[in-house]
């Protein structure tokens, strides 16, 4: 993000005590603190919270960004529906009291949500600031005008996410994103207020294009000049420096700069080096620099090609993606950028190179870390426009608000090396209508938008990819999203001669992470009708990859599809994580999905390991299920593999055979009659080994493991470490089935959640406790803003004690 970079928010200065803040100003130009800390919170109504005057020292004090919702109880009776999450919503008020010195008049302050879930007013100083609807959107006020130098100010924020169901997924409620204080010179960089393009880009230069928006707020006239540079990682400038045109200012006024900027032998950014220089403009009155902004920058150029497919950097590349909600697991959707951190770790490890927001702007905390790992985005704008798909969801607010706030989600988003595409719709319901043309109108509207102000690839998410789709018929499309329907990716040019192809959504397959039903070579359509939810004893879906919602296919069957044709650019599978709500194919009390590759708490499935396969050029030999059963019974053994020519699978010392990939298989597969003891894969290419996995039977719990995903956090109040719990037996071996219920101790840390991936689980994430899962669990611990040692102690009934220590520094 432009203004709110994490080069800006690592500069950032702020004191934050419980009762009251006070804004310290540095010299700089320019300050971005973050504001995050000593809110007070209420949970309900309250008449007349937005006045200075209102008694809150009973409320709760907290920092954000904060979910209200995730800390209440799993009913099915909650508004939201299990579609939502089955979790509470409710109206919830906000104050924050802080202090802004005297010697601050002669500047200007903002305050910036990075976003607020949902239908938010905001006042400083019982002065109404505005209102926003949007839940996903960022959004800035200026508090000067209303401020009290020198004494107390307040500022007070109502969430109202009372009308429900507004959302087909767990949604959130409260100031769920970030919220930062900045402070600028009268003369200023405005909001959002540079635009940077490469409009030409080879292996000897790039143009740099840049524009920079000043607003010039003093009263007088001044002599106004702006200079940009380009620093390289090991910040060496390696362009700019020159005065940008023109060089004087009216004042109280705003206008565009631009300049174009060269850099030789650039670095180019991709997936797998996803370098970034980063842009910095100076504005000078006179020989004063009054702001410095910073934006990163990754020089790049990319292809969509009718037949050719996706390159990038002039190389062809299939874009290998998957979609995500915004939740993040036990955390709701309150934001943590090591969380997401992690998240893209995972994704990263299997291969995955893309990311689609669905269905909505995401934080910007996720686009800056896509920059940096290297990840190409679509940028998704909406779920629906004027037609509505829940009773009190965005539909109500489009005609006011749709134009101002796909605006801003470009604007913010616009200077992002990540964002690739730009998606104006999900499976928006003005695509179907055969008489109504206001789909095409709204389409041509939006995507006119998009191009006034960025010249990226415009797509729409279609649920029927067919040339009487409205939005595909407007031909406000560069790209022809199709959601789902890979049986008709081959004949796409037959439908679409010369267009451009992009699988915005795909599969949908479902699993429980842990849980194997045989036999595993049947096809399972779940639930057999789309509208009617499947009512079985459980809610468990197998983990072999054979169970699809009507609308859906396997993982395999469409990966097999995306793999053989060229004109196929790329893929978004539905989905990268398992998420809160819409837990197809059944519903309570099933509470979160079963369509991740990944589940809630971060374990992998099966399936992660094909992917893994074919995605990276890693060795993968990955066999499964677990090896405790019913003697006697007929097992199916299932083997993702790579870099190896065949399999060879041994019983207890005794090989059962030997199998290899023939055709388009992606997996090989032995059924056996269960005996306990040792199952071993070796694979090999050239008759030599690659690599050996072994499965043993499991004997009862005997000890538990506990292992931190990183044992050195920072301290600073946010950071965190995920712990994963295992099952043991007295040998070492996870015990498949074991679900020991785990209780955590943290001594100079605080234990924020706790999951298992289980989607009917009801336990609350906020518990001290949480039973495994399969034989795991997950704890998820935050360091204070102190230096020393985490000490986290997990204990259950009958086995000895285990502690991790942790650090923060």
């Amino acid at each position: 993000m432009q203004s709110l970079s994490a080069f800006l928010k690592t500069a950032a200065a702020v004191i934050a005590v419980l009762f009251c803040s006070t804004i310290c100003f540095a010299q700089q130009a320019r300050t971005v603190a973050d504001f995050d800390k000593g809110w007070r919170f209420h949970l309900g109504d309250v008449s007349n919270a937005e006045k200075m005057t209102t008694a809150d020292k009973n409320w709760r004090i907290l920092n954000l960004p904060h979910d209200w919702s995730i800390e209440g109880q799993f009913s099915k009776d909650n508004p939201a529906t299990p579609e939502g999450g089955a979790l509470p919503g409710g109206i919830g008020w906000y104050r924050k009291t802080f202090t802004v010195p005297a010697s601050a008049k002669s500047k200007k302050l903002y305050i910036d949500f990075d976003g607020v879930y949902q239908h938010s007013d905001v006042w400083i100083n019982g002065h109404h600031l505005g209102f926003r609807p949007n839940g996903y959107i960022s959004f800035r006020y200026e508090l000067t005008p209303y401020l009290n130098f020198g004494r107390a100010n307040v500022i007070a924020v109502k969430v109202n996410n009372s009308e429900q169901p507004n959302s087909r997924w767990y949604s959130g409620s409260g100031i769920y994103r970030n919220v930062w204080l900045v402070t600028t010179n009268k003369i200023a960089i405005d909001h959002w207020g540079t635009y940077i393009t490469t409009p030409q880009v080879n292996n000897e230069f790039a143009d740099v294009a840049v524009e920079v928006k000043i607003n010039n707020a003093a009263a007088a006239n001044a002599g106004v000049t702006t200079r940009v540079y380009i620093y390289n990682t090991d910040g060496k400038l390696v362009s700019g420096g020159g005065t940008v045109p023109p060089a004087t200012k009216q004042g109280d006024t705003v206008s565009i700069l631009k300049t174009t900027l060269k850099v030789n032998n650039p670095h180019l950014w991709s997936v797998d080096d996803p370098y970034l220089y980063k842009v910095v403009s100076k504005v000078f009155d006179g020989d004063k620099v009054v702001d410095t902004y910073t934006n990163t920058l990754g020089i790049r150029y990319f292809n969509f090609d009718a037949d050719k497919g996706f390159s990038l950097n002039g190389k062809p590349m299939k874009i290998l993606g998957v979609c995500d909600h915004h939740d993040l697991g036990s955390l709701g959707s309150a934001i943590n950028t090591r969380a997401l951190e992690r998240q893209l770790q995972i994704l990263k490890a299997m291969g995955c190179n893309g990311i689609r927001t669905s269905h909505n702007p995401p934080a910007p905390e996720l686009l800056d870390l896509c920059d940096r790992m290297g990840f190409i985005v679509m940028d998704e704008a909406f779920d629906m426009w004027k037609m509505q798909k829940t009773k009190y969801d965005y539909h109500l607010y489009w005609d006011e608000w749709h134009k101002r706030d796909l605006q801003d989600q470009l604007l913010r988003d616009r200077n992002h090396p990540s964002v690739f595409v730009w998606s104006i719709g999900n499976e928006i319901g003005e695509q179907y209508s055969k008489t109504d043309t206001a789909g095409r109108n709204i389409a041509r509207e939006l995507a006119g938008i998009v191009r006034s102000m960025d010249n990226r690839p415009i797509t729409s998410a279609n649920n029927d990819p067919g040339t009487a789709n409205n939005l595909i018929a407007s031909g406000a499309l560069d790209l022809i999203g199709y959601n789902y329907h890979e049986f008709d990716y081959a004949k796409f040019h037959e439908r679409f001669p010369g267009k451009k192809f992009i699988a915005t959504e795909t599969t949908s397959g479902l699993e429980t992470r842990g849980y194997y039903e045989m036999p595993s070579d049947s096809i399972r359509i779940w639930p057999p009708q789309w509208d009617k939810p499947l009512i079985r004893e459980g809610n468990n879906v197998s983990a072999y990859d054979n169970t699809r919602p009507t609308w859906g296919s396997t993982h395999e069957a469409t990966w097999k599809v995306m793999k053989k044709y060229d004109h196929l650019s790329g893929m978004f599978i539905w989905t990268g994580f398992d998420y809160l709500g819409e837990p197809t194919p059944y519903t309570w009390p099933s509470r979160s999905s079963y369509f991740g590759i990944i589940d809630l708490a971060g374990f992998p499935k099966d399936i992660y390991y094909m992917y893994q396969s074919e995605w990276t050029a890693k060795p993968v030999l990955h066999i499964f299920p677990h090896w405790n059963w019913e003697p006697g019974k007929m097992i199916d053994i299932w083997a993702y593999y790579n870099n190896a020519d065949e399999v060879e699978l041994y019983l207890n010392g005794k090989s059962v055979g030997i199998k290899k990939k023939t055709g388009d298989d992606l997996h090989v597969m032995w059924r056996l009659k269960f005996e306990p003891g040792t199952l071993k894969a070796v694979s090999r290419k050239n008759g030599k080994v690659v690599l050996t996995k072994e499965i043993k039977t499991a004997g009862a719990p005997a000890k538990i493991e506990l292992t931190a995903d990183r044992s050195n956090i920072k301290a600073d109040g946010k950071d965190l470490s995920f712990i994963t719990v295992r099952v043991l037996d007295k040998d070492g071996n996870l015990v498949p089935n074991a679900a020991n219920r785990i209780k955590f101790t943290v001594l100079g840390g605080t234990l924020v959640s706790v999951d298992n991936g289980n989607p009917v689980s009801h336990d609350s994430f906020r518990a001290n406790n949480v039973k495994a899962f399969h034989g795991l669990a997950l704890a998820v611990v935050k360091g204070r803003e102190t230096v020393g040692s985490i000490r986290v102690t997990a204990t259950t009934a009958g086995l000895k004690p285990v502690v991790v220590t942790l650090n923060a520094k």
